[in-house]
C-alpha cells in the first residue's frame, strides 16, 4: 500500500532549477526560526543557515576575493592560490579554484579535523600543515609565516589574505540583501568573529537600511581579538591569536566570549530540537542570540548567522568520547553570561559579556605614546 506523506505546512513545489556550475549553488540560504531552549516561544531568533552553501559561509568571500583579484590583474590565469585556513575558507577556495581554474594550497595546523583534510584533498586542494605554533601569534601566525614561505618560492602565486583583505567584508553584501528580503527588518545581528569579514560586511550593509542596528560579536575564550590574552583554543572557526585587520571594532555594541562546553551544549540542543546545527561558531552564536532574544524588548527582530553545518564536527562536537576526554559533557550553559566592565578586566574562561568594545592594538599604541 502506498502511503502519502503530508506536505509541510506552507510548502509548495518549486520550479525546477539546475545550477550550471557549482558556484551557482552559493547564496540564497534559508532562515530558520529558533526559540526553545534558547528563548521562550515567541521570543526566539532568525538563524541564517550558511551551512546550506556547498562549503559553508566562506564560499562567499572565497569566490569574491578570487574574482576581484583576477579582475585587478593581481591573480593571473592559472596561477596558484595559497592561503591559511582552519577549514571553511579552504573549502571555499577549493570551489573558487575549480570555478576559475587555479591550483589551491591550504596551509593549516594539526587542529584541522582529519575528515576536512581528506575532503580538501578530494576537492583537489594541496594541504600543508605547520607542526608548531608561533611563540607569540600561535597557530595562525605560524600558518601565515608558512604561507609567506610558499609564496616566496612560488613565482606568480597569490594569497587572498582573508585577515586583511577588504574584499572579504565586501563579499557579504548579498548575504545582507538576502536577510532584508527574508526578514524585512533586522534590529539585532549576532555574528561570530574570526577574520572579522562577515560581521563587518553584513552589518555595514544592513546599516544602510537600518541605521540603528545593534551588532553583537561572539568570540571564543582564549582569543585575542577583543583584548583578552591569546591562549589555547579548542574551538575552531571563531576567535584568533592575532588581530585581523578586517575587524570593525567601532561597529560592535558588545562582545560575548563563549567556552567550548557551552558551545557543545548549544550545538547539541540545536540538533535535537531544531534539526539544523553546526560547529563551534554555530553553538556560540545560538547561545548569545538566544540571550539577546529574551533580553531585548519584545518585538525586537534578532538575526544570527550560522556559518556552517555539523558534518565536519562529527569527531569533535558530536563525539561523546572526544567530548568526555575534554570535559565538555554534562555542563549545561548558564542562563546568563558573566559580565566585565572592560575587555581586559580579567581572563575569561566561560560565557562572559562586555558592553565596551575597543581595538586593543589602538590602546596599546596609545599607551606607548604612538599617534
Amino acid at each position: 500500500m502506498h502511503l502519502s506523506l503530508p506536505e509541510p505546512s506552507g510548502a509548495r513545489t518549486p520550479s525546477p532549477l539546475t545550477a550550471r556550475r557549482p558556484a551557482h549553488l552559493v547564496g540564497n540560504t534559508p532562515v530558520l526560526w529558533v526559540d526553545e531552549p534558547f528563548a521562550p516561544p515567541g521570543r526566539g531568533f532568525h538563524a541564517k543557515l550558511e551551512g546550506a552553501n556547498p562549503g559553508g559561509l566562506k564560499d562567499r568571500p572565497a569566490l569574491y576575493m578570487v574574482r576581484e583579484a583576477r579582475r585587478r590583474g593581481e591573480l593571473r590565469p592559472g596561477a596558484p592560490i595559497v592561503e591559511s585556513s582552519s577549514g571553511t575558507l579552504g573549502l571555499g577556495l577549493a570551489l573558487a579554484g575549480l570555478t576559475y581554474g587555479h591550483p589551491v594550497t591550504v596551509v593549516t595546523d594539526p587542529g584541522m579535523e582529519p575528515p576536512v583534510v581528506r575532503l580538501l584533498t578530494a576537492l583537489g586542494a594541496h594541504v600543508l600543515q605547520v607542526t608548531a605554533p608561533h611563540p607569540e601569534g600561535g597557530w595562525q601566525e605560524a600558518r601565515r609565516e608558512r604561507v609567506a614561505d610558499v609564496l616566496a618560492r612560488t613565482p606568480g602565486a597569490y594569497c587572498p589574505d582573508q585577515y586583511r583583505n577588504p574584499d572579504n567584508a565586501a563579499a557579504y553584501r548579498p548575504l545582507a540583501a538576502e536577510l532584508i528580503t527574508q526578514l524585512g527588518r533586522v534590529d539585532v545581528l549576532v555574528a561570530a568573529v574570526g577574520t572579522g569579514g562577515h560581521s563587518a560586511g553584513v552589518s555595514a550593509v544592513l546599516r544602510e537600511t537600518f541605521p540603528r542596528l545593534t551588532l553583537i560579536g561572539v568570540d571564543s575564550v582564549g582569543s585575542a581579538i577583543f583584548g583578552q590574552p591569546a591562549g589555547p583554543r579548542l574551538m575552531r572557526g571563531l576567535g584568533s591569536s592575532i588581530h585581523p585587520g578586517n575587524v570593525d571594532y567601532a561597529a560592535f555594541a558588545e562582545v560575548h566570549w563563549v567556552g567550548p562546553a557551552e558551545a557543545v551544549w548549544a550545538c547539541r540542543q540545536l540538533a535535537r530540537l531544531h534539526y539544523a546545527s553546526g560547529g563551534w561558531s554555530v553553538g556560540a552564536v545560538a547561545l548569545v542570540a538566544g540571550w539577546a532574544a529574551r533580553t531585548y524588548p519584545a518585538g525586537t527582530r534578532v538575526a544570527a548567522i550560522f556559518p556552517d553545518g555539523p558534518h565536519r564536527y562529527l569527531q569533535t562536537v558530536y563525539d561523546d568520547a572526544w567530548c568526555r576526554d575534554h570535559a565538555l559533557l554534562g555542563r549545561k550553559a548558564p542562563p546568563e553570561p558573566d559580565e566585565i566592565a572592560e575587555p581586559d578586566a580579567c581572563v575569561v574562561t566561560r560565557w562572559t559579556r562586555c558592553a565596551r568594545v575597543r581595538d586593543p592594538l589602538a590602546r596599546d599604541l596609545a599607551k606607548a605614546g604612538v599617534r
